[in-house]
This record gives C-alpha cells, structure tokens and sequence, in this order.
C-alpha cells in the first residue's frame, strides 16, 4: 500500500481535506479530540472535528486504496453549509496555525481570491501583507491594490508586483491544476519549499 502524507493540504480544501466518511481512527483519538459539533444544520461538523484533531496533535494520511464507496446526492446535509461557513473557519484556521508565526508575509495572487483572503483577515494580519504578487501585466501595471473597504486613514495600498520580485513566504490563492503547470514551475523556479517559503490556500 502506498501512503502520503497530506498535511499540507489541509488549507488547500473547502471542508476537511479528506472527505469525513472516509475518516479513521482509534476509539480512543476520537474520544481525545471530543464530540462533533451537533448544531445544528449548516454546522460543518466535519470541519470543525478535523481542525480540532489537527490542533491536538493529529496526523493526516491518505491511503491509496479504495475502501469504501461515499455516496452523494442532493439531499445531503453538507448543502445546508453556506460556502461563507466554510471559507471563514479556513480563514481563522489560517491565520492561528500559520499566520501568527509570520512577521510578514505575500499574497501570491492579486485576483479576486488574494484580494478576498487580504479583506477576511484581521487587521493585524493585513499589516503583515507587503505585496500580493501575480504574472498579469495589467494588475502588474496598476502597481497597486487599494483596500476601499479599509477603516483606515489613509487607505492601504498593497503593491502588486511580479513573483519573481516578491518576498516569501506566499500564500498562494491560486488553484493547483488550473495553470497548466505554469504556476508550479514558477513556484519551483524559484527554489521554494512548501509548508516553509509557501502554502497553498486555493
């Protein structure tokens, strides 16, 4: 059998990075991580089980196997889960494991992903942007993105700068596989390690 190990991911998903039927683990981890979250509907239960796991302690493993079959239909409960739920508790999550430990940090991706990511964090958190960065010439040429929504006085402006000028670590906001391998041979070129110089947040 051929394990990997997707630590990594677990900002990449919008829910638990491994679907929750497919879940295992001892009576006994199960019990030290504590009950599900029974809320009610529109409660990700599973989310918020798997970010309890990982602040534990908690390991995540894929096995390659196939050992059961997940059967999805229309009336499933997980449609009651609004896809703000989801991307407000990915956003938290964020910045308690990761971002607390940044003193800085840029947004690879000046679209409309890295510029949702830069308004959902804490104004502490925006402070730590230095850049987003990006290969569009036009968000390039613009030079700068200008936080309208901002309390502050006067408002931020972030510069959008080419990835080759930018300064790790990123937090890339844009989604693997949708580049034809561009945006992984950018990330290689420059000589990045993941889960230290980088996380995929897409």
């Amino acid at each position: 059998m051929y394990f990997l190990c997707v630590i990594r991911q677990v900002f990449t998903s919008h829910g638990p990075t491994v679907v929750m039927p497919t879940w295992f683990c001892s009576r006994d981890w199960f019990e030290e991580v504590g009950v599900f979250d029974e809320g009610g509907k529109g409660v990700p239960e599973d989310l918020l089980f798997f970010y309890q796991s990982l602040r534990r302690g908690g390991h995540v493993i894929r096995l390659d196997d196939c050992l059961l079959v997940y059967r999805y239909h229309e009336h499933a409960a997980t449609h009651s889960v609004l896809e703000e739920t989801i991307w407000s508790l990915r956003v938290d999550f964020l910045q308690e494991r990761v971002l607390s430990r940044w003193e800085s940090f840029s947004i690879w991706s000046a679209g409309k992903q890295g510029r949702r990511l830069y308004r959902s964090l804490s104004p502490g958190n925006q402070r730590k942007v230095k850049a987003f960065c990006d290969v569009d010439e036009k968000k390039i040429q613009k030079g700068f993105y200008t936080y309208e929504g901002s309390k502050d006085r006067p408002k931020p402006r972030i510069p959008v700068l080419h990835f080759t000028r930018a300064s790790p670590p990123f937090i890339v906001c844009v989604k693997l596989d949708l580049t034809g391998g561009v945006l992984e041979a950018n990330l290689r070129s420059l000589q990045l390690k993941e889960g230290v110089d980088y996380l995929h947040f897409s």
